[in-house]
C-alpha cells in the first residue's frame, strides 16, 4: 500500500486513530498473554483496513524481557520507531501521546499499541501470587516495609480528600454504581448486575475508607489501537477520530514527596491537553477516566476541570457520570465493573473511539441533543499511586 499523500501542515501531519479493538476479556483461562496481545492487534488492524506492512511503529509494555521487542517479535513486525514507557496505569496515554508527535513530525507512519494480561487466570491457575510488585528497593525502601501497600495509599488520599472536603463515603460509592450501571449494556463486561451505595458502603474492608466495590475488578483481557498519519485516512475502513491534543506528566513515588494529595497530575497533563487541543472541559461530550479506585475518577474530574477543587463529591453523586447524565464517564462500565486486567489505559482510548463513532451498541452509546453523537472525548489515564498521568483529547 502507497505511503501517506497528504502534505505536512506547517511542517506537521495530522494524526488520526484508524482502528481499535478488544481482545477476549473477562475469564480468559486458556490463552497466552502474547495471544491475547495478537488477537487484539489483528482485530484492530482488520478495524482499519489497512494491510500491516503500513505499521512502522510499535508501543507496548508490560510483558516480556525486552519489551516490545519480544511483542513485536511475536507479531511478526520489524518496526522502525518503538516505545516502551512504562509508567503503569497512564502507560498507553503516554505513547499515545509519544507515538502521536512522531508521527506528526513524520518519523512514523502508522503505529500499533498494543496490550494484553492474564492477571486473573495467572493468579487462579497459583502461577503467580500478586497481580504486581514494585519491590522494595530505591525510594520504597522508605514505605514498603511499615506495611505501605498500593491500595493503602490511594486510600490515605482518599481519607485526606474527605477530610479537606467534606467529601462523603456515599458520594465515593456513588461512583461505583454508576460504573456499574454504564456496565449493565456492555456485552463485554466482566459485572453487570446493577449494585446500590448501601451495598458498597457494607462490602468487605479492603484499605479504609475502600471496601471490596471502591477497587477494580481483576480480569483477563487485551486491546490495541493503531495511530496513522492522515495521508492513510482516505484507504481506512472507517472515518477517522483525530488526536486534538495530549499532555503527561508525572509527580511523585514516595508518598513524602506528594505535596497535596487531593491534587492528581492530571491537574497537568489535562490543563497541557486542552491547552493543546484548542478545546476546554465544557467542550467535552464524554469522559474516559482511570478508575482503579473510585476516588481516582472523582479527583481526576476535579483535575481535569470539570467541576472545581473539592466539589467532586457533590458533582458525582447527582448521576451525572451514566451513560445519559450530564458528562458520561466510563462508558463501557470502567475498571470497577467492566474489565481490569492491569495497566487498564488502553482500554480507554478504545472505548472512546467507539463512542465517538457511534459503534458503542445499542443501550450505550451516547447521544447528544438531537441524537447526535458526541464530537469530543477525553481519556485520562492514571499510574502508580497518582504517580504519572497522560492525557489525550480525540474529536470526530
Amino acid at each position: 500500500m502507497p505511503g501517506p499523500t497528504t502534505e505536512p501542515r506547517n511542517g506537521r501531519r495530522r494524526v488520526a486513530v484508524v482502528g481499535v479493538a478488544l481482545s477476549d476479556c473477562g475469564r480468559v483461562d486458556g490463552p497466552t498473554p502474547y495471544a491475547l496481545h495478537a488477537q487484539a492487534a489483528r482485530r484492530a488492524l482488520a478495524d482499519s483496513g489497512l494491510d500491516r506492512s503500513v505499521i512502522d511503529g510499535f508501543a507496548s509494555a508490560g510483558l516480556g524481557t525486552l519489551a516490545p521487542v519480544e511483542v513485536a517479535e511475536y507479531l511478526g513486525l520489524r518496526p522502525t520507531w518503538v516505545d516502551s514507557t512504562s509508567v503503569g496505569g497512564s502507560t498507553w496515554e503516554v505513547m499515545a501521546a509519544h507515538a502521536a508527535d512522531a508521527i506528526a513530525a513524520g518519523r512514523a507512519n502508522a503505529v500499533l499499541l498494543v496490550y494484553g494480561s492474564t492477571a486473573r487466570a495467572d493468579i487462579k491457575a497459583r502461577r503467580r501470587t500478586s497481580n504486581l510488585s514494585f519491590g522494595a528497593r530505591g525510594p520504597l525502601q522508605f514505605e514498603v516495609p511499615y506495611g505501605h501497600t498500593l491500595v493503602s495509599k490511594y486510600a490515605m488520599a482518599a481519607r485526606r480528600h474527605m477530610h479537606e472536603y467534606g467529601t462523603t463515603l456515599e458520594q465515593l460509592a456513588s461512583v461505583a454504581v454508576q460504573a456499574r450501571a454504564n456496565a449493565a449494556a456492555n456485552p463485554d463486561a466482566m459485572f453487570r448486575d446493577p449494585i446500590t451505595v448501601d451495598e458498597v458502603l457494607s462490602g468487605e474492608m479492603i484499605a479504609d475508607p475502600f471496601t471490596k466495590l471502591h477497587c477494580c475488578i481483576r480480569s483477563d483481557g487485551g486491546c490495541a489501537v493503531l495511530l496513522a498519519a492522515e495521508g492513510y485516512v482516505p484507504d481506512t475502513a472507517k472515518a477517522p477520530v483525530w488526536i486534538l491534543g495530549s499532555g503527561t506528566s508525572v509527580s511523585h513515588t514516595t508518598m513524602s514527596e506528594w505535596e497535596d494529595f487531593t491534587v492528581s497530575p492530571a491537574a497537568v497533563s489535562g490543563r497541557i491537553a486542552f491547552e493543546r487541543a484548542g478545546v476546554t472541559p465544557a467542550d467535552v461530550d464524554i469522559a474516559q477516566i482511570y478508575d482503579a479506585f473510585t476516588y481516582m475518577t472523582l479527583v481526576t474530574l476535579e483535575d481535569l476541570g470539570f467541576c472545581a477543587k473539592g466539589e467532586g463529591g457533590a458533582f458525582v453523586e447527582k448521576g451525572r457520570l451514566l451513560r445519559d447524565g450530564e458528562l458520561p464517564v466510563n462508558t463501557d462500565g470502567g475498571g470497577l465493573s467492566a474489565c481490569h486486567p492491569g495497566m487498564r489505559g488502553l482500554f480507554l482510548l478504545v472505548e472512546a473511539v467507539r463512542q465517538l463513532r457511534g459503534e458503542a451498541g445499542p443501550g450505550r452509546q451516547v447521544t447528544k441533543r438531537g441524537g447526535r453523537l458526541p464530537e469530543v472525548a477525553v481519556a485520562s489515564g492514571t499510574g502508580g499511586w497518582f504517580c504519572s498521568s497522560g492525557t489525550v483529547i480525540l474529536g470526530r
